[in-house]
């Protein structure tokens, strides 16, 4: 998913944001969607953070802009950061999928030292 992910947000990169985007949450949401049942939760965060440093530093090239004006464009009044979007796509975020572990199949699931003709 790394190497999907840095392909896309090649530093130059001249694509457009929203197609970008688009294409990042549809590649995001696919693999969270299959691997929410292993709980994965810190290594979805981790990709989280990963995607949206990204993202930062691709945005940063594209418009050239410094860290201050990144920070000023991804900010809200009171200093906390957001998602990034452009164009009403916002960046999917891997870290607030919910996981959960395959309950329905705990008895089901094949056991090599129960013996099925145990005398």
């Amino acid at each position: 998913m790394k190497d999907k992910i840095r392909a896309l947000t090649h530093r130059l990169s001249q694509q457009p944001p929203r197609d970008v985007l688009r294409r990042l949450n549809r590649i995001m949401r696919g693999w969270s969607n299959y691997f929410r049942y292993a709980v994965a939760k810190s290594t979805m965060q981790t990709l989280a953070i990963f995607v949206w440093r990204r993202v930062a530093r691709w945005w940063m090239r594209l418009h050239r802009w410094s860290w201050t004006d990144l920070r000023r464009h991804l900010t809200d009044h009171t200093g906390r950061w957001q998602i990034p979007s452009s164009d009403g796509i916002e960046l999917f975020n891997l870290g607030r999928v919910p996981t959960e572990r395959y309950r329905y199949r705990g008895n089901k699931i094949p056991n090599p030292w129960t013996l099925a003709n145990h005398a």
